[in-house]
């Protein structure tokens, strides 16, 4: 049954039906996690819709991902709303390009280049510089943070210095050569890549008003979801589709900005009402997700921010009662902690926990091999999000291939369920899971969600068949929805960000992985802790934190906890206070005992401590003017770029910036005064150390080019 335009509004809470009910207008809505905001805006749509104050078709809904994209038409679906248009940034803009492009430009539109790697590995060669894969994929990634800025080769140098840009391999103007080459070599090729599939639909729609007045004619109002992620091209695309009209309903949490590495910027967010006068502002605070005691540590994590560095976002309101308190345990070394884990679930699953109920998040991918390994020796079956997508499997394209055969002569007469498990018997399905593990389990768990889905399909509408769960099969691949798969889910922060699990473990909580090593400035470890706050808020009932003193068995146990959680030792125990190693404590033992705390280091300007190694390398905290003598800075600089040139080097492996700030502050007069300073080792001194001190004295340094 079609529910009313009433109907959709008594399903909410006061906070979201005040979204839903005023579907005009621009509006503004800070959603913290698990506080229902896709509920509140497919509703707000659906009232929209059932109301008469929207025609379906004139509503574009953009996500920044296309899971969400496929969750929300899934939504609308089942309040009974179709024809919106649910699409990510990049799938609204190439439909258009696609469009407009023979009136526009004339011919078809050109292919998109699907990676890279190939074009910028030209563009190097061009400019005789020598990457490595590691470099090549870090170059890929600056560039498209540069065209998503709306940077030029002439504009990046300066925007990359003002951004603290570190390209890797070469100085900001030899990435501003390259950007200029890899366009040109994209040309050559006749190819284009996904940011231009934004830029050059903004170029035809400022260039061409008869085109932008067709899209805003076919577009009367907007959604954005995640909208603390949009970067300049999105938010300049978002303008044009717009035209100066403000009916659009934004929705985001500054306390989830967690890819400003790729451009984001929660500016517009929180700008919002400056850039559309008069805009309604909702706050969804009431968090339905998580209990109160995993709604209390995320809230206190936050607070302990820095009062300069603290967003305007929402304080989280536990609506759930009851709950365990999260845990924070600590393991002799990496491999311990991924026995720990894996055998804690294998626990829970023989207990009846289904594994798909339970997550395992890290701050770097590079974590994921430990406990990949550390499950399958406990025969716990695992996916790892961002693997092998679901529907580029050899066994889901063959289970496809069958359904589409059985579609043709299903006469309705056998429940869906059924008929659709008879089909994938001829790939291999069969009711019961296999016993072994492996590529084995996967495969059946990959069968297992296809029946899962028909049977689903079945209980929301019982008039569908195989050619309506085809269907269904070819919008999801199209949009990369896949199915829910039965497994433990493996993910980094970045990757988890959006979902939730009732049982979260969360490892490597130890300094130098949260907040990474690389993190520098308070901007950078800000981020880190908006990112443990994604995190945390991903658990529904149990959050179990953990970290390893050593990175390897028997290596002196040098880690802290995190100095995220620190401050919580009142919710955490002793585990949150960095303290020695007490005696007694064998592998893999639990009760939080931490590692011997880093030795604090105050800036020598204002004396607050320093938290960063660039920090404590320069002996003062970002708010402090430099002391340094600049213009010998600057030589050095100047020494150490030719040299990286020459030794076809990254600049930071010579010296990084905060070792040469170092140096023009102490100003060494011989080889002792030199090696005392952080980051001159006895290998660095042998290689640089003769230069660096005729430099310092005023001398031309022997290693010129």
């Amino acid at each position: 049954m079609t529910p009313s335009a009433d109907d959709v509004l008594d399903a909410l809470d006061p906070e979201q039906r005040e979204v839903a009910a005023h579907p005009t207008g621009p509006m503004c809505v800070l959603a913290g996690a698990g506080t229902g905001k896709t509920r509140a805006i497919t509703h707000r749509i659906a009232y929209g819709v059932h109301s008469g104050v929207y025609q379906p078709q004139r509503v574009l809904a953009v996500t920044f991902t296309a899971r969400a994209a496929g969750e929300m038409r899934v939504r609308l679906r089942d309040l009974g709303v179709g024809g919106v248009q649910a699409r990510t940034f990049h799938a609204a803009a190439l439909r258009q390009l696609h469009y407009f492009w023979p009136q526009a430009i004339g011919g078809a539109a050109p292919e998109i280049l699907p990676h890279k790697a190939s074009v910028v590995a030209e563009a190097a060669s061009r400019l005789q510089l020598r990457l490595d894969r590691t470099e090549l994929r870090d170059v890929a990634s600056e560039v498209e943070w540069a065209k998503v800025s709306l940077l030029t080769p002439e504009t990046y140098a300066a925007a990359a210095r003002r951004a603290r840009r570190e390209p890797p391999g070469m100085d900001e103007s030899g990435m501003a050569r390259l950007l200029g080459v890899y366009e040109e070599v994209k040309g050559e090729r006749g190819v284009i890549d996904f940011e231009d599939v934004l830029l050059l639909t903004v170029g035809i729609l400022q260039d061409r008003e008869d085109i932008a007045a067709t899209v805003r004619q076919q577009y009367r109002h907007f959604v954005v979801d995640e909208y603390q992620d949009v970067n300049a091209l999105q938010q300049r695309l978002l303008e044009l589709w717009l035209g100066g009209r403000h009916e659009v309903c934004v929705v985001g949490d500054p306390m989830q900005t967690i890819y400003s590495f790729t451009g984001a910027s929660p500016r517009h967010l929180l700008d919002f009402g400056r850039t559309h006068a008069g805009a309604q502002t909702v706050r969804l605070v009431r968090n339905y997700r998580s209990t109160p005691q995993v709604v209390d540590l995320a809230n206190r994590m936050l607070s302990t921010a820095p009062v300069s560095r603290r967003n305007a976002g929402v304080e989280l309101a536990a609506q759930r009662s009851g709950g365990s308190a999260p845990t924070l345990t600590a393991l002799d070394d990496d491999p311990a902690e991924a026995a720990w884990v894996a055998g804690e679930i294998r626990r829970r699953v023989e207990a009846g926990t289904p594994a798909s109920d339970i997550a395992v998040l890290f701050r770097t991918n590079g974590q994921s091999e430990a406990l990949e390994s550390a499950l399958s020796e406990v025969g716990v079956p695992y996916l790892v999000r961002g693997g092998e997508r679901f529907f580029s499997r050899r066994e889901v394209r063959d289970a496809i291939v069958l359904l589409r055969g059985a579609a043709r002569t299903d006469n309705g007469e056998a429940a869906l369920g059924h008929l659709v498990a008879d089909v994938l018997t001829g790939v291999g399905w069969q009711p019961e899971p296999p016993a072994s593990s492996g590529a084995v389990r996967a495969r059946w768990e990959s069968l297992k969600a296809l029946v899962d889905l028909a049977e689903s399909l079945a209980a929301t509408t019982p008039t569908t068949r195989v050619a309506d769960l085809v269907r269904e099969l070819d919008e999801r691949a199209a949009a990369q929805h896949a199915p829910a798969v039965d497994g433990v889910t493996l993910a980094s922060l970045h990757a988890a960000k959006g979902l939730e699990w009732p049982v979260v473990h969360l490892v490597g909580c130890s300094d130098g992985l949260m907040p990474i090593v690389m993190a520098e400035g308070l901007d950078e470890i800000e981020e880190e802790r908006r990112l443990l706050y994604v995190g945390l808020t991903r658990a529904r009932d149990e959050l179990h934190l953990s970290w390893a003193r050593a990175r390897t068995p028997g290596a002196r146990p040098s880690r802290r906890v995190s100095r995220f959680l620190a401050p919580l030792s009142e919710v955490l125990g002793e585990g949150a206070i960095s303290e020695p190693k007490r005696s007694g404590g064998g592998r893999g033992s639990g009760g939080g005992r931490t590692a011997r705390t880093a030795r604090v280091r105050h800036c020598k300007g204002c004396g607050a401590e320093l938290v960063t190694a660039t920090q404590r390398a320069s002996g003062r905290c970002p708010a402090c003017p430099p002391t340094y003598d600049e213009a010998l800075y600057e030589r050095l600089v100047a020494w150490r770029r030719e040299l990286s040139k020459t030794q076809a080097v990254p600049a930071f492996v010579v010296f990084t910036d905060a070792t040469l700030e170092a140096i023009a502050e102490a100003e060494p007069k011989d080889t002792r005064g030199l090696l005392a300073i952080s980051g001159v080792g006895a290998r660095k001194l042998d290689q640089y150390g003769e230069d660096v001190l005729a430099i310092v004295a005023g001398r031309e340094p022997s290693q010129t080019p």
